[in-house]
């Protein structure tokens, strides 16, 4: 198969800025996890990941475990899906700012320790790599790559909601994007 499903993990304990830099899912997070797993599950078999994806971070993980189970796979942990490098300047607490602004702008404008269009490139890369998985990633990592598929420069490409499945295809090195998931409803900023 040559489609990658990129679903955004579950409602997490914690929100930036909290105390738990890695938090898990809540309780409503957990049961998103169950409901995208059967989700995917009732599939037809020829559009069904076969392996799973996640980010190294707990509530990516944690959304990932049901289909993973239910798949009778282990989770691959890629960090290239993980959440967008933060400036090592900042604190924990100042991240939230700097993502406000981010979010304002496009890739090229964002300031850091990094190329920000080239980590757009590697998120995309990894989805390529991943085609025929669901890979488990976050906010900011879905809008690169919906960025990339669609050459939209602005860091807002879409809202996704929680447990929100994006669906990719993959042609040779190119990230073809076919149905962006569930926006959410309320403000994630």
């Amino acid at each position: 198969m040559n489609r990658v499903h990129v679903i955004r993990h579950g409602k997490p304990a914690a929100t930036w800025g909290g105390d738990d830099e890695n938090p898990g899912l809540d309780g409503t997070g957990l049961l998103q996890a169950l409901a995208i797993a059967k989700e995917i599950l009732a599939l037809p078999k020829d559009q069904r990941p076969t392996r799973v994806v996640s980010s190294p971070l707990r509530r990516c993980r944690e959304t990932a475990e049901p289909l993973a189970d239910a798949l009778g796979v282990e989770i691959v942990i890629d960090p290239r899906v993980g959440e967008i490098p933060t400036p090592a300047a900042l604190s924990h607490e100042e991240r939230p700012a700097w993502l406000r602004q981010a979010f304002g702008g496009r890739w090229d404008e964002i300031q850091g320790d990094l190329d920000y269009v080239a980590w757009t490139r590697s998120v995309a890369a990894a989805l390529r790599e991943h085609a025929g998985a669901a890979v488990f990633s976050h906010f900011v990592a879905l809008n690169a790559a919906v960025g990339v598929a669609t050459g939209q420069g602005e860091v807002m490409a879409f809202r996704p909601d929680h447990c929100s499945r994006t669906v990719f295809e993959i042609d040779g090195d190119r990230l073809i994007l076919v149905a962006k998931g569930r926006e959410a409803q309320s403000q994630v900023l």
